[in-house]
């Protein structure tokens, strides 16, 4: 199948619209009409080059919902005309770590960025007869993709998929770095650095886990406010402006779960978000940065000390077919907001917009929204 994608061509620069062939699934893979896909800040990393690929192009996109339309041999609990969430970590329910309950850690991820299918090792997607490497092994910037079914999790009908498209990255790594890595507790004093579209879903997660103050920190005064919106008891602009208040709040005993969910996260973030954490206090690690940077400033006298633990998080440290379901429920309860995060919708052609919009700040989360003419371009 022939369709316009949103393609990297390589580092810096923008985003372009090509065709791209995507090609039948094969053993144990399905392909999906997307209906939308979340315009994620991993992606942006692969864009300036802080996250490595083997070679471009680059399909983009890795947070997506959509119906199933072809299903490959040997496919367990799959059928055509299923809702399905694309979950950027496949989980293979087999490998040590899987078997551990850590699915987000599954040893199918090591293929994350390199593009070949998981089924044959193949390419499945192909410009011009060269392979193009779909971003997590699922490319959600083209309306259709075919991916394996250790990337897909199976949800209720009625759920609106285009707000299901963003528990495959943003909301289920947001939500776990405050609940399940963090382990935010009822009655807990919760920071959050960075009030994007992750950080703001730790926000939504330490209010739902009881957690007494709930503070964000973010510059733009946009941020600030739609996290007061969903659970943020104090907003400031800074980490310097919020340890004072912190240390108020709590009579002196600071933060017990800090997460840094920073777009472009390096070593400076670290030491201050220890500094506002207090004595036996986490500090977890969501945001990404340059994979080349391995400079990090931290008081290990601090750290020894007070028995500070400092924790990196993936998909927010739960498996996707356990995380993603259980959120949904909350969503239909209530307890999650979803509608609300979305800030703008763009065609497939603003994507460049939309990245724009997202570093400018004008976002919580952008998506991208199909239409017919995009399916209708299919050929």
């Amino acid at each position: 199948m022939k369709v316009q994608a949103a393609v990297l061509g390589g580092i810096g620069q923008d985003w372009e619209i090509r065709e791209i062939e995507v090609g039948d699934p094969v053993a144990n893979e399905v392909q999906v009409k997307l209906t939308a896909s979340g315009l994620c800040h991993s992606d942006e990393h692969v864009r300036t080059g802080s996250s490595p690929v083997p070679f471009f192009p680059v399909v983009g996109g890795h947070e997506g919902a959509g119906v199933i339309t072809k299903v490959g041999p040997g496919v367990v609990g799959l059928e055509e005309g299923d809702h399905v969430v694309l979950s950027f970590i496949p989980a293979c329910g087999k490998c040590r770590m899987c078997a551990k309950g850590l699915q987000n850690l599954c040893d199918l991820g090591a293929g994350l960025v390199k593009g070949k299918a998981i089924s044959d090792k193949t390419f499945r997607y192909t410009i011009d007869g060269e392979p193009a490497i779909p971003f997590c092994l699922l490319g959600t910037f083209s309306p259709y993709v075919t991916v394996h079914e250790a990337s897909v999790v199976k949800i209720e009908k009625d759920i609106p998929l285009d707000k299901a498209a963003l528990l495959g990255c943003g909301v289920s790594t947001g939500w776990g770095s405050a609940t399940e890595i963090g382990g935010t507790k009822a009655g807990d004093t919760v920071v959050v650095m960075g009030c994007g579209g992750i950080g703001i879903n730790a926000v939504q997660g330490a209010a739902a886990a009881g957690a007494r103050f709930v503070v964000a920190v973010d510059p733009v005064d946009f941020k600030r406010e739609k996290a007061m919106e969903l659970g943020a008891t104090h907003a400031y602009a800074s980490i310097e402006e919020a340890m004072g208040p912190v240390g108020e709040m709590t009579w002196g005993t600071l933060a017990d779960v800090t997460v840094i969910a920073v777009g472009e996260i390096s070593g400076e973030h670290i030491q201050p978000a220890c500094q506002i954490t207090g004595k036996g206090g986490t500090v977890v690690v969501t945001g990404m940065g340059d994979f080349r940077d391995g400079e990090v400033k931290l008081n290990l006298f601090e750290l020894t000390l007070l028995q500070k633990n400092l924790q990196g998080a993936i998909f927010g440290g739960i498996g996707p077919r356990q995380q993603i379901p259980q959120l949904l429920n909350m969503y239909r309860a209530g307890l999650l907001k979803l509608d609300e995060l979305v800030t703008t919708e763009y065609s497939l052609a603003e994507i460049n917009q939309g990245y724009q919009d997202m570093n400018d700040g004008k976002n919580i989360r952008g998506i991208i929204r199909y239409t017919d003419e995009d399916y209708a371009g299919a050929k």
